[in-house]
């Protein structure tokens, strides 16, 4: 058993939270990894708040089981503020918050009982939610899929436990098997924040064509771009990019924005179509640089076993 910082705060068995993919990892995904001993984070459903969404999702989450869990927010949407109130009201036991200053949502989390953790892509961030006094940090390396900065995760995490000190940080950022989280274990973490490999999942509620084509991706095939972004008019701060599957899209629109925004009513019908009809060559798939090794779709509990089980044995190698 692996036993950290992380694991005894939150009173889990195995220090693995999935990223809180925004209404992809709903209860069916926050439920399974909690139920498999790991830590479930909901997502916070879409950029348009919808607070009996997020209440039903909690209240599911709670039949599948009696584990602790949490809700993860893209706090730089606008009025989110109603979403965090369901969260303290429900009393889930972390709450997160990503791509914004955490520091007014604390008071609230703190007389309710509740555990906050900040996501961060720089160590200036760090420092911030470490004096905005959060209880765990994710430090977010450009290695993961979706929104994320620019600092490689095997830089940004051990700079971020020296400014933390006292505070368990959880790694993320391309982390997919036993291999990344021993990585991640030895540059400091507590523990491992892992979206990509449970996209490729039973219960993630992503679209099954995406699941698939990020079985097929390899090492190579992921740009970070904006292009997505500012055609859908993403909230997402300008420091932010968006690691996806290179397709189609991506080579016409990347860096080549001013024309993209030119067309943008067009290009945002393209994509509606081309999400709806599965086309690759244009929908976007969120994917970490560190999908190569993906290759199946599997349940989430299997996931799970096999994560851990390759982490010890691998912790073990090091110390004989």
């Amino acid at each position: 058993m692996i036993k950290t910082a992380l694991t005894d705060l939150l009173g889990i068995k195995h220090p693995i939270l999935n990223a809180p993919m925004a209404s992809s990892a709903t209860a069916q995904l926050a439920g399974a990894v909690s139920a498999s001993g790991g830590f479930g984070m909901l997502g916070m459903g879409s950029t348009v708040p919808d607070p009996e969404w997020l209440a039903l999702e909690i209240k599911r989450v709670r039949e599948i089981t009696n584990n602790p869990f949490g809700v993860g927010f893209i706090t730089s949407v606008a009025g989110i503020e109603k979403m965090v109130e369901v969260a303290i009201e429900a009393k889930v036991d972390l709450i997160g918050h990503s791509f914004s200053d955490p520091s007014p949502f604390m008071s609230d989390a703190k007389k309710a009982g509740i555990k906050v953790v900040a996501q961060v892509q720089t160590v200036e961030q760090a420092a911030h939610a470490r004096d905005a006094g959060v209880d765990l940090v994710v430090a977010q390396g450009t290695d993961g899929g979706g929104h994320t900065g620019y600092i490689g995760t095997i830089s940004i995490v051990p700079a971020v436990v020296d400014a933390c000190p006292g505070i368990p940080v959880i790694a993320a950022g391309g982390i997919v098997d036993g291999r990344g989280m021993a990585a991640a274990l030895a540059l400091g973490a507590s523990g491992v924040w892992i979206g990509s490999r449970f996209v490729a999942s039973k219960e993630w509620a992503g679209a099954e064509w995406a699941k698939e084509a990020l079985t097929s991706a390899g090492t190579d095939d992921t740009v970070i771009t904006r292009s997505y972004d500012l055609a859908m008019d993403a909230p997402f701060p300008s420091d932010i990019g968006h690691r996806v599957l290179s397709n189609a899209f991506t080579d016409r629109w990347h860096e080549n924005y001013q024309e993209l925004l030119d067309n943008k009513e067009d290009i945002k019908t393209d994509l509606a179509l081309a999400t709806q009809n599965a086309d690759l060559n244009i929908a976007p798939v969120s994917a970490g640089s560190g999908s190569g090794p993906i290759k199946s779709i599997e349940k989430v509990s299997d996931i799970m076993q096999t994560i851990v089980s390759d982490t010890e044995s691998i912790l073990a190698d090091l110390t004989d």
